[in-house]
């Protein structure tokens, strides 16, 4: 078998997609958008896009834990409490002890996060929308964001990449 065997899958529609390209170009955007919009969130609200992130993560899921957090994001469990501790010396989160399992804490938005992730949101979202939207039309987003929703729900079910620590 050739290299372009290995490398290529053949479309139904006869479109070749080169892997390994769409490996760099997946990951170089997400670094990209990711860079780009860790500047404006540092420079307008004073954190960054991990910290936004997560931040937004516990509104949508107040008392989560940080295996919880780990877990979502794909990174290890003491990554993720270094993380969380600082966001709690910020006073932007709080944790509570789990009445199910005194060994792990529930954490939860503080109202000076909520407030601050507000207003990051606003940054975010005008930001994403104008990288995203300055190269992609609406059919082109909403395609790629199909395809990796996709993606990302078989890498997720078949628990590939999932950290060990």
């Amino acid at each position: 078998m050739d290299a372009s065997t290995l490398y290529a899958v053949e479309y139904k529609s006869g479109d070749v997609a080169d892997l390994q390209g769409f490996f760099a170009d997946l990951v170089r955007c997400e670094t990209r958008l990711y860079n780009a919009l860790n500047d404006r969130l540092r420079e307008r609200h004073g954190i960054v896009t991990s910290q936004f992130e997560f931040l937004r993560f516990l509104r949508e899921h107040p008392g989560a834990r940080v295996a919880d957090l780990a877990a979502e994001f794909a990174i290890g469990a003491g990554a993720t409490s270094k993380s969380a501790d600082r966001l709690e010396k910020q006073g932007w989160i709080v944790r509570r002890t789990n009445p199910a399992d005194r060994r792990s804490s529930l954490l939860a938005l503080t109202d000076d996060g909520s407030r601050l992730l507000d207003a990051a949101e606003a940054t975010f979202t005008a930001g994403l929308s104008e990288l995203v939207e300055g190269a992609l039309d609406r059919s082109a987003t909403a395609a790629a964001a199909r395809a990796l929703r996709r993606l990302r729900s078989a890498l997720e079910r078949d628990q590939v990449g999932t950290p060990t620590g």
